[in-house]
């Protein structure tokens, strides 16, 4: 391989996502990292330098790298079938035993399964259920959808509407009209002083209610949320969140649809980060963990009570009429499945239990003593680490100093990749299920090393706050 010959191809035909385009394209932001392959928790790029992946991708592959049992399956499949569509009533074998798979484990009642390619074309397809069961109930004002401040729900039009982080709306024209944002359930930064876990969550659930009795409750169709905040700081509920929660939108009659992309499969200890919270859905959204991204695939789970309603409608209103060309794609499906007889085989939900509560203590051993971290949070195999000038007053870093990637920078040198996470000075961790309490160790290790780094540095700055 011709390094040089691959990062100038791509530097000049390659539009990257978040990518500060000038400078990549100018060759101001050095080269692009050539990733070249990958086994267990770590990936090698083109010059031979290993890293260890503590962020699975996208917290995707939760398998770890390297699966050859998933690569026969994908070949299989190509070999027997590459493509065929599933309009008009046509599957496949591997597409009938992975919806019923589905059906079967995911958590409250569901009765269907609908296939896309991604988190956020799965996100679009949920926001036109909820429009479409509706409308067949006879309600065409009860369309809007709420979301939550620093909630991630994909970057398309809607689903980028519905995540709740400027950054992704800023130049785009979004949010677009019918899509609502709540409070975030973060306690650490949200509760007012004195205020109990129990008590902060009691407050977002009457806000959610002031919201809609505002908007009016014949407006609102869906509420939408992960049940641990990815993207936007990765913060588990405080303490009776969901338990609050979720009467206000029965009284309202209010659909629950459960972003499930980053918590499904495993990555919170439970199967379904639904289970691990109690709540039961009416919707769910996955992707990524489906497929361990080995091959790209979504889904919406539809539960009875929104199928039921569908169901009733078809005589009156003829076919279903959505869908992609790629929808219950052959050979995503066939990833799938395999990569779920692995998930079940190795019981990874438990090991990201086992595992997870060893990581959660280790990180929060190493920068108990830190002067310049917040919080440390969590839940099972996937983790954040705040930086903060004065931990004593939460008082924030200047977002000028960047001390979040600065961090995350530090550990990359180190062979350690952590993501800055785009809300705020956060490192965030969400390793592969199949990891070690060695492996672990490595991780908290070089990652105290990177925070001491940038706390010394940092010290000897001017300015720090």
């Amino acid at each position: 391989m011709d390094i040089k010959k691959i990062s100038e191809m791509d530097r000049n035909s390659v539009l990257h996502p978040f990518t500060q385009l000038h400078d990549f394209a100018a060759g101001e932001a050095g080269d692009p990292t050539i990733v070249e392959g990958g086994k267990g928790i770590r990936i090698r790029d083109a010059e031979g330098r290993e890293y260890i992946d503590g962020f699975a991708g996208l917290y995707c592959v939760n398998i770890g790298y390297g699966r050859d049992e998933v690569a026969e399956a994908i070949a299989r499949q190509a070999y027997k079938l590459a493509y065929y569509h599933t309009y008009a009533a046509h599957t496949t074998e591997e597409l009938a035993k992975l919806s019923d798979r589905l059906v079967k484990m995911a958590p409250g009642k569901m009765s269907k399964v609908f296939y896309g390619l991604s988190g956020s074309d799965a996100n679009e397809t949920q926001a036109k259920l909820v429009w479409y069961y509706n409308n067949l109930r006879g309600l065409p004002k009860k369309k809007k959808i709420i979301a939550r401040e620093r909630g991630y729900h994909g970057c398309s039009v809607v689903s980028g509407s519905m995540t709740g982080m400027s950054f992704y709306h800023d130049y785009m024209d979004l949010p677009v009209s019918g899509i609502l944002h709540t409070g975030v359930p973060h306690y650490y930064w949200g509760a007012n002083p004195g205020e109990t876990e129990l008590e902060f969550s009691a407050r977002r659930a009457r806000e959610l209610e002031e919201l809609i009795l505002r908007e009016g409750p014949e407006t609102v169709g869906a509420f939408i949320a992960e049940p641990v905040l990815g993207t936007g700081g990765i913060t588990p509920p405080p303490e009776g969140y969901w338990a609050a929660i979720q009467p206000v939108l029965v009284k309202y009659d209010v659909l629950l649809i459960a972003d499930e992309v980053i918590t499904g499969f495993g990555r919170t200890g439970a199967m379904f980060g639904s289970q691990k919270y109690g709540i039961e859905p009416d919707l769910i959204t996955v992707a990524k963990g489906l497929t361990s991204a080995y091959a790209p695939l979504s889904a919406c789970i539809v539960g009875e009570k929104v199928y039921e309603v569908l169901d009733a409608g078809a005589q009156k209103v003829g076919a279903f009429s959505h869908g992609y060309t790629y929808s219950g794609h052959p050979i995503g499906v066939a990833a799938a499945n395999a990569v779920l007889d692995i998930v079940e085989r190795e019981d990874l939900p438990g090991n990201a239990a086992n595992v997870g509560e060893y990581f959660q203590t280790a990180l929060e051993d190493a920068f108990s003593d830190s002067p310049i971290v917040g919080e440390v949070r969590g839940v099972g195999l996937m983790a954040a680490v705040e930086f903060v000038a004065d931990p004593a007053t939460k008082q924030r870093f200047d977002a000028q100093l960047k001390v979040g990637a600065r961090v995350s920078k530090a550990a990359r040198d180190r062979g350690l990749i952590a993501r800055a996470m785009p809300h705020g000075d956060i490192l965030g961790f969400a390793p592969p299920l199949t990891i070690t309490k060695a492996e672990i160790d490595e991780i908290v290790g070089i990652a105290r090393q990177a925070v001491s780094q940038v706390a010394n540095e940092l010290a000897k700055e001017p300015t720090h706050s």
